[in-house]
């Protein structure tokens, strides 16, 4: 029997794609980003991205991973860039802020987008994938172009900040922890 020849995807598959993928991507870039507006810009040119390589695509369950990798990888590259720092020009100075509580001025909910905007960009990239997108370290390791040690040591410094950021009486989750034989002088027979 012959192998079946491989299609390539099409454009109404594609569309089905925009449709189920958008509000993920939406909701992950928003807290990359901190921006709406830019969230927005950030998935449009993942899925774009994701557009240009569709004829190559054979496996389109695989598509939705491939969209996340583009909108991590486009985010990675304008953190990067030293013009980047999420200021949009306005007519009028904008009054300053004085409340810095992250639980806001009544005390009773965090604002997550506040606290997670004062995070570096890969503190906060590894925090949003890891903790929001629920990967692994190794999903997230290779989504952000960076071996499995530097996420648990992004992640640690993440969750150290936020803690310092909260402050008292916000649960958070413990960092993976290390591999034994990188702790006890062990090593790998």
């Amino acid at each position: 029997m012959a192998p079946r020849a491989s299609r390539s995807p099409t454009d109404e598959q594609f569309a089905e794609l925009v449709h189920a993928a958008w509000p993920s991507l939406y909701r992950t870039a928003v807290l990359l980003v901190h921006d709406h507006a830019l969230a927005e810009d950030l998935v449009q040119t993942a899925l774009a991205r994701t557009y240009s390589r569709w004829s190559g695509i054979r496996d389109v369950g695989a598509a939705r991973a491939y969209a996340r990798r583009a909108l991590v990888t486009t985010a990675t590259s304008w953190f990067r860039r030293r013009s980047f720092r999420g200021e949009r020009p306005t007519a009028e100075l904008p009054e300053p802020d004085t409340d810095h509580d992250p639980r806001g001025p009544t005390g009773d909910r965090i604002d997550l987008m506040a606290v997670l905007a004062q995070l570096p960009p890969r503190q906060r990239a590894v925090v949003v994938l890891r903790y929001y997108d629920d990967l692994s370290v190794e999903e997230t390791a290779d989504l952000l172009g960076v071996s499995t040690g530097t996420v648990k040591s992004q992640t640690s410094a993440a969750l150290g900040n936020l803690r310092r950021l909260l402050g008292d009486g916000v649960e958070l989750p413990e960092p993976t922890p290390p591999h034994p034989s990188l702790t006890t002088g062990g090593h790998r027979g």
